[in-house]
């Protein structure tokens, strides 16, 4: 029995065009990871790790922000329980990554999957789902052409030369090096805010991160206070958020400055029916 597949959009695109566009995207996100591994690799030189314990981070650990926090709390002499968990809250939103791309991945075997999720970062999230939305399909090599080229490649390398120019860079402010990653990942939180939900959960997120670290800066002494904060805004932010009712979304064009779609829940979504529309046929 042929079951008939809804119509692709006449705004999809080709393989080599979706691709085009692809390498596109992930060279502009490359320059911002690559400035991100140029700053982690001068902070690991000044917190006296060795070259191979900063390059064993950003290829074993892969986690972005975590391994900034990491750095902080061995400066500051922090138990390695309160890293471990500190850092997975950090990077729990790698769950729900996983979760919005588990279902279009489950043909493939799951040793594959697993290499996959290693790579998996917001930057490779971003980049691939909005890949697939254009597409209109999932497209396996476009995850690694965003996660490798877009992420891995150029956060590594980086974290090479930061950590070689770290004695020729005594103080990364002077330049502005250290303003380098707070405002990438402002400019990805920004491009993400399609409705009043989300400038809500920003808002509130915010908010209580800066309360956290306020009181617990002023009463607590706790030496992990500012990491904290973020950690209990980003849980909370969202739940304030789901108490404001949807009153319809701002209509945006097909993508952002991160390459992302509009709505990456509707465009994964969009995929999941083709996907299995494409199956029953």
């Amino acid at each position: 029995m042929i079951v008939a597949s809804r119509p692709v959009p006449p705004d999809r695109l080709d393989l080599h065009a979706a691709r085009r566009r692809l390498l596109l995207d992930t060279f502009g996100i490359g320059v911002s990871v690559g400035a991100f591994g140029l700053v982690f690799g001068l902070a690991a030189r000044g917190a006296s790790y060795s070259i191979v314990e900063a390059l064993a981070m950003s290829t074993i650990g892969f986690a972005g922000a975590a391994q900034f926090a990491v750095i902080g709390f061995v400066v500051a002499g922090a138990p390695w329980a309160v890293i471990a968990l500190l850092t997975f809250l950090l990077n729990a939103r790698h769950l729900l990554y996983s979760a919005s791309l588990a279902p279009h991945l489950r043909r493939l075997p799951r040793p594959w999957r697993a290499v996959m999720a290693h790579f998996l970062t917001d930057e490779a999230f971003a980049l691939s789902a909005a890949h697939f939305h254009r597409l209109g399909r999932v497209d396996v090599p476009g995850y690694w052409i965003a996660a490798l080229l877009g992420v891995f490649v150029p956060w590594n390398l980086c974290t090479l030369a930061g950590f070689a120019l770290g004695g020729a860079i005594p103080d990364p402010s002077r330049f502005g090096l250290d303003i380098v990653f707070p405002a990438a990942m402002g400019g990805l939180g920004i491009g993400l805010v399609t409705g009043r939900r989300e400038l809500i959960a920003a808002g509130s997120g915010a908010a209580i991160a800066v309360g956290v670290w306020v009181v617990a800066d002023l009463g607590l002494g706790v030496p992990v206070e500012r990491s904290l904060g973020v950690v209990v805004g980003g849980l909370l932010g969202p739940l304030v958020a789901l108490s404001f009712p949807d009153r319809g979304r701002r209509v945006a064009p097909d993508s952002d400055v991160t390459g992302a779609p509009v709505d990456l829940a509707r465009a994964i979504s969009d995929v999941d029916a083709l996907d299995d529309a494409g199956a029953d046929g």
